[in-house]
């Protein structure tokens, strides 16, 4: 049962960690789960470790396909918690520039709404090509720098240390040893697009608008607004490799 943002059984909001389950975060929640979605094929019957599980429920999904899934983060507690709540998954805590697994051991890497996050980019990639067996995938999602922090030289999120496009996130992956073969976005589906105009040209500034200036869980949302975003569902999104520089979040698949 969704809950609102000041009864979260689950992790505590900050702000940018999107945790399932709070109804003014299922937009965010819908839009990442989407992307698990779409790339969780990749995982079928595979070892994968998930580089930045955060509270864990994508971890949980790819177990539902992969043979064993192993979690990692750096943030303790929410490290206890994928403990805790995901008994599927092994979650262990570690720097992402050191993952916790033996060279050439690891069938997939995922790395969903990470990469942006950290310091390192190249360090990190090369950890994911050491782990990585030959032949291994690594799955990426990330902001993309063009829609998300529009017209900036510094990220809009404070999160966030640097943000990509399309052809920047290409050149980090071929310059760490990947062949990239598939670099597309995820784009608002029709159901979306529909309330993107009735909300005078996007649906996120609309929910941007209600939160501005409040600590996470503290706005008061307007009832209609939020019973739309309550009523996002990761199948509202689409996958695809048209128009990626108009995409919301980059969608990579590379290889070893």
């Amino acid at each position: 049962m969704d809950v609102s943002a000041g009864q979260a059984s689950c992790l505590p909001l900050t702000g940018e960690r999107t945790v399932p389950g709070v109804v003014e975060e299922n937009y965010w929640f819908r839009r990442h789960e989407a992307a698990y979605l779409a790339l969780a094929r990749h995982c079928t019957d595979a070892l994968v470790l998930e580089a930045g599980c955060g509270e864990g429920y994508g971890a949980d999904l790819l177990a539902g396909v992969a043979r064993r899934v192993i979690a990692v983060d750096y943030d303790e507690l929410a490290v206890a918690h994928v403990r805790a709540r995901y008994p599927a998954v092994d979650v262990l805590r570690a720097n992402l520039v050191l993952l916790p697994a033996r060279s050439d051991a690891v069938d997939v890497v995922a790395n969903f709404q990470v990469i942006e996050h950290l310091w390192d980019q190249v360090g990190f990639l090369a950890e994911c090509r050491r782990v990585l067996r030959p032949g291994g995938v690594l799955l990426i999602t990330t902001p993309n720098r063009l829609t998300f922090s529009p017209g900036l030289d510094v990220p809009l999120n404070p999160f966030h240390t640097r943000e990509l496009a399309a052809d920047e996130l290409r050149e980090l992956l071929v310059g760490a040893g990947f062949t990239v073969e598939f670099l597309g976005g995820l784009h608002h589906g029709a159901r979306l697009r529909a309330l993107d105009a009735a909300h005078g040209g996007s649906f996120i500034a609309a929910q941007v608008a209600v939160v501005m200036g409040h600590l996470p869980g503290e706005a008061i949302w307007p009832a209609d607004l939020l019973g739309e975003v309550g009523s996002v569902g990761a199948l509202d999104f689409d996958v695809h490799g048209d128009d990626v520089d108009l995409s919301l979040d980059l969608v990579a698949v590379a290889r070893r």
